[in-house]
């Protein structure tokens, strides 16, 4: 299985997934921290990090799969939604709230 389908499989049977730098009970940046902090704001606790520092294959995988250049990435229901400044925005906004409903815990 190539990195790209490891990928793919881990977003569409994960509900939600943060690709990130670290876990998310130590993470190694302040964004990836951010991002933890949003989530558990908006209800949600059980979601599946991927720490990408542990795998280089991983961390260059990811930026290719999105297409976008920075970690930490956030995929709900197999869809990419953004880094931490877009989730941040979102939350502001409670968009990020109604796409999490269904599924905090």
């Amino acid at each position: 299985m190539s990195i790209q389908d490891t990928i793919r499989q881990t977003v569409t049977e994960n509900p939600v997934v943060l690709f990130m730098k670290g876990s998310a009970q130590f993470p190694q940046c302040g964004f990836s921290g951010r991002a933890v902090q949003i989530l558990k704001a908006c209800g949600v606790n059980n979601f599946v990090t991927v720490d990408v520092l542990a795998d280089a294959e991983i961390r260059q995988g990811i930026k290719d799969y999105a297409n976008w250049p920075t970690i930490p990435q956030l995929y709900v229901n197999g869809e990419f939604l953004g880094g931490s400044d877009i989730m941040y925005e979102m939350y502001q906004s409670g968009e990020l709230q109604e796409v999490l409903k269904d599924l905090a815990n």
